[in-house]
């Protein structure tokens, strides 16, 4: 007998043992949308009715696919009352408690992603085992759109696994792989693919025979048993990791964590309930839609290839040259030999090269003691790293990044050096952070294949890749380039040439605006402790010292010459650079960096302000935020104009990577959309004395009359 409903299948295996096959059509992923939720509805109708079977297991007919989750659409979209939002909610709770009641055992087996949605799914089942395809992943991801675990993922995961780990596993939102599953319980067993169906099936009969899925059942139902005295240490342990993670912006960790600990001693129904009343109000709430529109931003850009014409094939690339074996360059070979891409690191000193393969070793050690990578996943990374300093090795390479000194005329000189070696075709990109592509493009024979390819310090860390395009560079270039920085794991946008492209452009309003409140008195620890308190990951002082001030001196004399209008001039940097001040990396700049210093308040900071006419005064928090991101908002609004990204998401998606832009709050523009035109504009007009940088733009003006946002236009 078969029956099927669109995204499910039920066929019924020798010995009576139902396999329901999870395949939706015209979709990569399964997905727990209404209209699947309704197949579930009416499978589950059936099955109810076949007392006849003598167990199920549920696969998805997806190889390395299981479930994804909900439906992030429709959770973006969540609208209307409490009590249409509890209808949503119940009717995911019905269906994994009609499998619970289900009259015998049941066996989800897991190949690929079950996430979110998917693994409440499976928490309904008796028992799971997972295929040990390299795609299987299991997890609660909803913390990072805002959300937690509401089809009963608090209640069940903490009876399955204990408290402790659950509330990690929630809170967090990290997956976890089947091996580690395994050792956590969460699974009963991890097999490799071909032999997944076969442990199912062995696991069915098992239960059967044992009766073991009545106890699993049980336990599942029951309150965990904590004592008063283990419950108060574990979550209060929690409660502070997640507010030192999260610095208490994002309410869905410790709403999750609230659910848990209050649920977790009751009866599971009881349980619940505490779970859905939690749950109902971060359902449709504006940190949630602007973290799933953040990750719908991302997903774009994964698909995005960089140019109009989307049939454009990238060139391939085999072969990757990096000019330059510093921090940035030694960061840049390192991420393309750990993606499998061989490279070879070029550098006039032999002592640059020693340090730049010790920085590849340290990373990958790194990731070795954190369980990312094996020791063999190293060995192979460095034996596709290659030094050398005769620039004639880069012969045939397909890509050469140059990543010297930010020196206009070094860079050029070099260029022209390597005219006769490179292959005609062969791309060069440079990792400049503030020079004009366009312009150095007039040292090179072809400039149709040359780009700027701006990495993001630390580069094993930091995602984002700024690809700019210069007056000449080609499609083909801008293409090949968006393909490599993806094939490395990074997330490139496409910019157009202009001064500090996309994000130091936006930036430099932000870092420029504290220099200017430091000189009119206001406290460093105020400034740096207002942009925290707006979600910054640190503020801009302490950025300052973190990348050094001579470099931050340069790069914003780069960008405040070409917008000389509304840069304000200060004086404090260069003061502290000829003291010889340049941050954490000399042990002093804005703060002391004494040995086992994290940056202390430093009474040089305080005479040096004084001496430069600064009368300390305090500045409410609010005025502190505006002065800070409003010139970045008329800034971001100039970039759309002129045409430097393509649309509002490349700017917020730009900063929430490139500078640690809050993503609960959707990235600048979808920031200003919140806000709305009109305030935005009232808020300028009271800083518009200021100067220019707190002039509205025309773009702003005709949004704010017609009450329309950046992603409205």
């Amino acid at each position: 007998m078969t029956a099927s409903p669109s995204a499910l299948r039920l066929d019924v295996l020798e010995g009576n043992v139902g396999l329901l096959t999870f395949d939706q059509p015209a979709s990569r992923a399964n997905v727990l949308g209404q209209a699947v939720q309704a197949d579930f509805e009416a499978v589950l109708a059936q099955l109810r009715q076949r007392p006849d079977l003598r167990g199920l297991i549920l696969r998805s007919g997806k190889p390395g696919m299981f479930v994804a989750g909900a439906d992030l659409k429709e959770m973006g979209a969540a609208v209307g009352d409490t009590e249409q939002k509890r209808r949503v909610v119940r009717r995911g709770l019905d269906i994994i408690a009609a499998i619970e009641g289900l009259p015998y055992p049941t066996v989800a087996a897991i190949e690929g992603p079950c996430l979110g949605g998917g693994l409440e799914l499976a928490l309904g089942f008796d028992f799971r085992v997972a295929s040990t395809h390299p795609k299987t992943e299991l997890g609660f991801p909803e913390v990072k759109i805002g959300l937690f675990p509401g089809w009963g993922g608090t209640q069940r995961l903490p009876r399955v696994i204990g408290p402790a780990t659950a509330a990690e596993l929630i809170c967090v939102g990290d997956s976890v792989k089947p091996e580690r599953a395994r050792q956590l319980g969460l699974v009963f067993d991890a097999v490799p693919p071909e032999r997944l169906l076969d442990e199912a099936k062995r696991v069915l009969e098992w239960a059967g025979q044992t009766g073991a899925w009545r106890e699993a059942r049980r336990q599942k139902q029951q309150p965990v048993g904590l004592s008063e005295e283990q419950r108060s240490f574990t979550f209060a342990v929690a409660r502070a990791v997640v507010l030192d993670k999260t610095r208490g912006h994002l309410p869905a960790p410790l709403a999750a964590l609230d659910a848990i600990a209050q649920g977790c001693n009751l009866p599971l129904d009881d349980g619940l309930k505490i779970e859905t009343e939690k749950f109902l109000p971060l359902l449709g709430s504006p940190i949630s839609k602007n973290l799933i529109a953040v990750f719908f931003m991302t997903g774009r850009l994964q698909k995005d290839p960089g140019v109009a014409d989307a049939s454009l094939q990238p060139r391939p690339v085999e072969r990757v040259g990096v000019l330059g074996a510093g921090l940035m360059g030694a960061g840049i070979a390192g991420a393309h030999v750990r993606r499998g891409i061989p490279v070879m690191m070029l550098d006039s000193d032999a002592r640059a090269l020693e340090k730049g393969v010790a920085a590849n070793v340290k990373v990958l050690q790194t990731r070795i003691d954190i369980g990312r990578a094996t020791p063999a996943e190293m060995v192979q990374a460095l034996g596709r790293l290659s030094t050398t300093q005769a620039l004639s090795a880069l012969a045939d390479r397909d890509v050469v990044v140059e990543a010297v000194v930010e020196n206009e005329d070094v860079k050029t000189a070099l260029y022209r050096q390597l005219q006769p070696v490179l292959k005609p075709d062969a791309i060069l990109a440079s990792n400049t952070s503030t020079i004009s592509i366009t312009r150095m493009a007039k040292a090179w024979p072809h400039p149709e294949n040359f780009a700027g390819m701006h990495f993001f310090n630390p580069v094993d860390r930091m995602q984002l890749v700024e690809v700019i395009r210069g007056e000449k560079t080609s499609d083909q270039t801008v293409v090949t380039l968006v393909a490599l920085a993806k094939r490395i794991g990074k997330t490139p946008i496409v910019v157009r040439d202009c001064p500090g492209f996309l994000v130091n452009r936006i930036l430099f309003p932000y870092i420029n605006e504290s220099l200017a409140l430091l000189e009119e008195g206001a406290n460093a620890r105020a400034i740096d402790r207002a942009a925290t308190a707006f979600g910054m990951p640190m503020g801009p002082v302490t950025l300052n010292d973190l990348v050094g001030l001579d470099t931050s001196l340069y790069a914003g004399r780069v960008v405040n010459a070409a917008f000389a209008d509304r840069a304000k001039p200060t004086r404090v940097l260069d003061e502290l650079v000829k003291a010889g001040r340049l941050g954490q990396k000399t042990g002093a700049g804005f703060y002391s960096y004494a040995k086992g210093s994290r940056g202390a308040d430093d009474p040089f900071l305080t005479a040096l302000l004084e001496g430069l006419g600064a009368r300390p005064r305090d500045f409410p928090q609010e005025e502190l935020q505006e002065r800070l991101f409003l010139p970045m908002l008329t800034e971001a609004s100039r970039v759309l104009t002129e045409g430097i990204v393509r649309e509002p998401g490349d700017v917020d998606m730009g900063l929430i990577l490139g500078i640690g832009f809050p993503a609960f709050r959707g990235g600048l523009l979808r920031w200003a959309d919140s806000l709305g035109l009109p305030a935005v504009l009232e808020k300028l007009r009271k800083y518009e004395p200021l100067g220019p940088r707190f002039a509205p733009t025309e773009q702003m003006k005709k949004l704010a009359a017609v009450k329309k946002g950046f992603y409205d236009a």
